[in-house]
Formats: structure tokens, sequence, C-alpha cells
């Protein structure tokens, strides 16, 4: 969940990210995916994401994952290009020239602006650009990497046939930026490292892509080198005739077919607040691993209580076993 917190637009993050992280590894979390963290300085949603396009920004990374390390939790993080939906970049740029608002989505900041298509070089030189934030992200300790293929993101607008009108080879094979992308991470990353990609299995608006469209684009991402795909849908644009229903679960059916379509392990997200509903979501088979954002902005020790509710057990740190405890 992005924090918009950076200082000075640098990218780096700072005491806020710090606390915030590492008080998820107190309260239980099993892994923590740090926030949508960008290739390069225009690659932002905003200026205060944070970024790993500079060597500058390791120890401040590093510091975080030390830190969560000491509380047995896992760390990873997400290294993504917003692309045509970065709002403060002076102009975007994007798999193609069709901006945000044609498809009447409204931006955090107003008005979208009119992004530029990356000419077949620059897509080149951004695979480039993924490659390098992944290594770096590597140098810092991370325990598994995530890439951003979901919610309208540049990974994901390349792979939508609705938003990808390109001429060249990446139009052609609307999967070949995604697939390079996969290759170049794989080939800074150890070889045991777990390699995540979050993507979104349906779109929301009319005319947009549908579920036998993003496995056949996973099966390629697997392929690639993809271990374990992090199921959302949309995020591309505002809801056409297919809205969400945004209730409790909502969108588990779609890990679920991504696990028996790819046979590898899946992450479900999606209103899993409830610890009865996420334990349930695992013990069925629906998927391996759930997410919960809000529940744990809302919480930073929804794990522990999670574990409390479901296992009538829990073993929370020393300094707070007198709050904690089993009622």
């Amino acid at each position: 969940m992005c924090q918009y917190s950076v200082e000075a637009q640098d990218g780096t993050p700072n005491d806020w990210h710090f606390v915030h992280y590492v008080s998820r590894a107190v309260g239980g979390a099993g892994l923590i995916i740090m926030e949508m963290t960008d290739v390069e300085p225009d690659g932002r949603i905003s200026n205060q994401d944070l970024g790993l396009w500079s060597d500058d920004q390791i120890p401040a990374y590093k510091r975080i994952i030390t830190e969560v390390h000491k509380y047995g939790t896992k760390i990873g993080i997400q290294i993504a290009h917003a692309g045509r939906k970065a709002e403060d970049a002076s102009q975007p740029v994007g798999a193609s020239d069709i901006p945000v608002n044609v498809l009447q989505e409204e931006s955090i900041r107003g008005e979208s602006k009119l992004p530029r298509a990356l000419s077949t070089q620059e897509v080149k030189e951004m695979v480039t650009k993924f490659k390098e934030a992944v290594g770096r992200a590597v140098q810092a300790g991370f325990d598994t990497i995530e890439l951003h293929g979901a919610h309208g993101y540049l990974i994901h607008q390349f792979h939508s046939p609705g938003i990808n009108n390109r001429t060249d080879e990446y139009g052609q094979d609307l999967a070949q930026f995604g697939v390079e992308v996969v290759q170049a991470a794989r080939s800074v990353m150890p070889a045991d490292m777990p390699l995540l990609m979050r993507i979104s299995a349906i779109e929301y608006m009319d005319g947009g892509y549908q579920l036998e469209h993003s496995i056949e684009v996973a099966k390629r991402y697997k392929e690639a080198g993809v271990d374990i795909f992090h199921v959302s849908t949309g995020g591309e644009a505002p809801p056409g005739k297919l809205k969400p229903a945004n209730h409790p679960g909502y969108q588990v059916p779609f890990a679920r077919a991504f696990k028996q379509a790819l046979n590898v392990p899946v992450i479900a997200v999606g209103n899993l607040n409830d610890p009865l509903l996420a334990e349930a979501t695992v013990a069925n088979g629906d998927a391996d691993l759930v997410a919960v954002g809000r529940g744990m902005l809302n919480d930073p020790y929804w794990a522990l209580h999670a574990i409390q509710t479901v296992t009538r057990k829990v073993d929370p740190p020393v300094q707070y076993q007198r709050g904690i405890y089993v009622r």
C-alpha cells in the first residue's frame, strides 16, 4: 500500500517507512511486501513515492530489512513503473499514447496527462531499468521480488489489448515486454529467490480483457521465470458494465482459477480482513497465501490478532504479552 510519504522527492524511504514496516513485523506478519517502488523518477505515481533507481538509495532499504528480519518476518519489494498513470511526470510515458482520461478514469490529481508512447529502443532501455532496480533490491537484502503487472501500470499497459496500440514487436506480442522484464529480473536474482508477479486477472473497462487472456499471458510469464502470482483485478480504468462487487473475498475465485490453470502458488487479495475468511481461503486450497493491505493499515498487529482468533493461541513479543493474550 503506497504511503506517499517520501520527502524531498528523492524516492528514498525515511523514518515513516521504517516505523510502518517494522511495526508490521512486530505485529506478526509472515511476509511484508513493500509498496510500489519505481525504476525511474518519472515512473512514480507521485513524487512522494519510493524508488530504486540509484545505488544511493540502497542503505535506507537495508536498514528496514535488517530490523524486519529481527522479528522473524520475510520482506519483499514491489518493483514497478506507473507508465501513463505517473501523475507528477511532466509527460508520462506508456505502451501507447492513449491517455487515462479517454477511459474516463479519475486521477487523484485531477485531469490526467497525455502520455508519450515509448520508442522501441526506449522499451528495451526500460527493461534494463527494471533489471537494475531488481539488482539493487537483491543487494539491499530483500527475500523476494514482486513485479507489478496489475492495476494499469506499465507492464499491464503492454499486455492489455485495450491500451497497447503499438505496431512494433511489443504490439504484435502483448506479453513480450513483461517476458523480457521477468527474464531480466531473474538474471540478477539468486536462483532460489522467489519471483512474484502481481497481475489483474480481468479488466473493468468496457471491452477489457477477461480471465482467458490474463491466464494465457501469465503462462508466458511463468515460462520466463515467475514463481508465484499475486492475483488482483481491474485498476486500469473505472468500471464499465462490469463492476466489482467488493464483498469479502470477491477476488478469491480469480486466484483459484490461476492456481488451477498454472499449477503454481498464488496469493489471494481483496477484502480478506476477516481472519476466519483468510484462514478458509488457504485451508480450502483456493490460495497459498493471503495478502492483507487495508486491514494492516487499520491494525499493525492484524496477524497476531488473526492467529489469536483462529488458533486461540498466540505468542506475541514479550513486551506486548500483557495486552495480547488468549481470552
